[in-house]
């Protein structure tokens, strides 16, 4: 049976789809730097490695057959030299992955053409080294992940829950395409399945098309809360709009800095010809957000 090698398995989505491969009886590995991070099946095998260390990922061996490839930086830190730490990671896995005979790499990147953002931009170079130097490369392209825990709905959700009144940067009206965690999932393990992906680029989303502000009225919506007035701030700055976030979330402003750069470039489905491959349609966007809603209400509260 082939195997899975996940990377950045302590993240959101890779932790998230290292447990959906195991219930699938996909034996599957993953990569962490510090594996006391993640909690896992004893059956899911963890391997210490840090893609910044070429030497490091000897550890991993070889065997796998198909590679997750979803690390990055994300500016923790307040590091902002994390592009070009993002691009020697992936050129280092890219080299990896060919030389243990790995047969294919998915990686989940970000929607855009022409991101003006430093976080898009890396993903997009992130993307380009692992097609120009490893094996065949499934490169999904995204844009907001929806679901229980992600920074992006976090972000949405204590807004909604926290503000009765919200500042309005211009960056409110930007169009995106965003989409259910359940969905990405789907798309990431269907598709080493599927021998038309490889070597392709395959844009993502759900069908609705909404600005930032109009999810923050469908969260409002989806909480059985008031749609939250807004005051128009247009000279209100990306680099302020995160400190601002940081300020009234719990997402922290390192973090947050980066997302809402992204925040001014459109980032819906331009091609949505590649999701003909698979047979299935994604959620609405309504739909996700009930059911990250439902997934986060439901999880147990930690004990004081």
């Amino acid at each position: 049976m082939a195997r899975a090698l996940v990377t950045g398995a302590s993240g959101y989505i890779g932790s998230r789809l290292v447990r959906e491969l195991h219930a699938r009886g996909v034996p599957v590995g993953c990569v962490a730097r510090d594996p006391s991070r993640v909690n896992f099946d004893p059956a899911v095998t963890v391997h210490r490695a840090d893609m910044l260390d070429p030497s490091s990922l000897s550890a991993i061996g070889d065997g796998y057959t198909t590679a997750y490839y979803l690390v990055h930086s994300m500016g923790r830190g307040g590091d902002s030299d994390y592009e070009r730490r993002d691009a020697i990671a992936a050129s280092s896995f890219a080299r990896f992955a060919l030389a243990t005979g790995i047969e294919q790499v998915v990686y989940l990147g970000g929607l855009g053409d022409r991101p003006a953002s430093q976080h898009l931009r890396s993903r997009l170079r992130v993307g380009e080294i692992l097609r120009d130097e490893g094996p065949p490369l499934t490169w999904f392209r995204a844009g907001m992940v929806v679901g229980a825990g992600s920074e992006s709905y976090r972000t949405l959700r204590s807004l909604v829950e926290r503000l009765p009144v919200m500042l309005a940067p211009s960056w409110l009206s930007t169009p995106t395409q965003a989409i259910a965690i359940g969905d990405v999932l789907r798309y990431l393990i269907a598709a080493p399945r599927i021998p038309q992906t490889r070597s392709r680029e395959i844009q993502i989303g759900s069908a609705d098309i909404l600005t930032y502000g109009q999810m923050l009225d469908e969260m409002a919506d989806a909480l059985g809360l008031r749609r939250r007035p807004r005051i128009p701030v247009p000279l209100l700055t990306p680099w302020l709009s995160s400190h601002w976030i940081g300020l009234v979330t719990p997402v922290d402003a390192d973090v947050a800095r980066p997302l809402i750069e992204g925040l001014s470039t459109d980032t819906t489905v331009t091609d949505p010809s590649e999701m003909e491959l698979f047979d299935f349609q994604p959620r609405s966007f309504k739909q996700a957000l009930r059911e990250a809603i439902a997934e986060e209400d439901q999880a147990p509260r930690p004990t004081p």
